[in-house]
């Protein structure tokens, strides 16, 4: 990083560190965890995220991924390689269900999210992290290849093998209104959060024109569907 960009992130940004968004959605997780809940990961794919890491404050933690590297996670009890649509657990076993940054990649979120509702407990609850579709980047993403995404989180440090194809069929408080309804959850909490942007920290430029999009959209209640990040909690009534 240039002088630049870190001088704009003491200044600006002071609160906002490496992966501060993954921090926000452990904290809203941990809030509905105790030492005796049966959780679920649903996307825990290797373990690459350390704030997704919650041994010790649940009795037993699962995970299901299409990658293989799930049964290796080291953050699980046990991994299982599967679909999101598929999940091989008997009805009403957890008591949570968590995603991080996986909304995004789901082909058919209605049937997740019914295999969710089954396999919650009555009164568990769904809680996800996902990028809102009406933000800068996935529209950007929407429309650009996915050798394009690869190539930019490369330059973000991220290996090519951790980027995933996108549909963001998910991803926007009304797409989550309509599968939560559909699927028989009530929505506990939705939350839009614009931070630091992540995308445009490559030099002072891009990020002093991503500062004035996170300033507008914060301050004026007009654009908060703008905002990049969606955290929502869905409740299986009891």
């Amino acid at each position: 990083m240039s002088g630049a960009v870190d001088w704009i992130d003491r200044h600006f940004f002071p609160n906002f560190g490496k992966n501060w968004d993954d921090g926000l959605f452990r904290d809203r997780v941990l809030s509905h965890l105790s030492r005796d809940s049966i959780v679920l990961d649903l996307g825990a794919g290797a373990g690459i995220v350390a704030h997704m890491d919650f041994r010790g404050h649940a009795a037993r933690i699962c995970g299901i991924d299409l990658d293989s590297r799930v049964t290796e996670n080291p953050y699980l009890d046990e991994g299982v390689v599967t679909d999101g649509s598929l999940i091989p657990y008997p009805d009403e076993t957890f008591d949570v269900v968590f995603s991080d940054n996986v909304l995004e990649h789901l082909a058919d979120p209605n049937a997740v999210f019914a295999e969710v509702f089954r396999v919650l407990k009555p009164g568990g609850r769904y809680m996800f992290k996902t990028p809102n579709k009406t933000h800068y980047v996935p529209l950007i993403s929407k429309f650009t290849p996915h050798w394009f995404h690869r190539f930019v989180n490369r330059k973000r440090g991220r290996a090519s093998e951790d980027t995933f194809p996108t549909y963001y069929r998910a991803n926007s408080r009304a797409d989550v209104s309509h599968l939560a309804k559909a699927n028989g959850f009530c929505i506990e909490s939705f939350e839009l959060i614009e931070g630091r942007p992540e995308y445009l920290r490559m030099n002072a430029g891009t990020y002093l024109m991503g500062l004035a999009y996170e300033r507008l959209v914060n301050v004026l209640p007009l654009f908060e569907s703008f905002r990049v990040l969606m955290i929502g909690v869905l409740r299986k009534k009891s």
